[in-house]
């Protein structure tokens, strides 16, 4: 079984930075690619950032030049640093990793999230 668990949400004031992480654990081989996304209350789950086992980045325009991801393989860890953060930044954000369970098996897993609240 394979469990991700974000932290590093809160409560930041407009133009703020933030630092979200997330870290795998259970029994797993190894892990792909890992995702951040995030969901405002009554909109659909977005993807805001992609990296890929070998670093390779990836995201939207939307947040582009203010979403940093990255990864630390050796912890199994992926980061969110969000920085000038908006009012309409705020949402849960979710993990999202493939996870090679086996040597012939991959599945895909969600984080329960992490709320970010961007508020004077």
């Amino acid at each position: 079984q394979v469990q991700l668990v974000e932290s590093g949400g809160g409560l930041v004031q407009p133009g703020g930075s933030l630092r979200l992480s997330c870290v795998a654990s259970g029994s797993f081989f190894t892990i792909n690619d890992m995702y951040w996304y995030r969901q405002a209350p009554g909109k659909q789950r977005d993807l805001v950032a992609g990296i890929t086992v070998d670093n390779n980045k990836n995201y939207p325009d939307s947040v582009k030049g203010r979403f940093t991801i990255s990864r630390d393989n050796a912890k199994n860890t992926v980061y969110l640093q969000i920085d000038s953060l908006k009012p309409e930044d705020t949402a849960v954000y979710y993990c999202n990793a493939d996870v090679w369970t086996t040597r012939w098996y991959k599945g895909n897993y969600w984080g329960q999230g992490t709320q970010v609240t961007v508020s004077s």
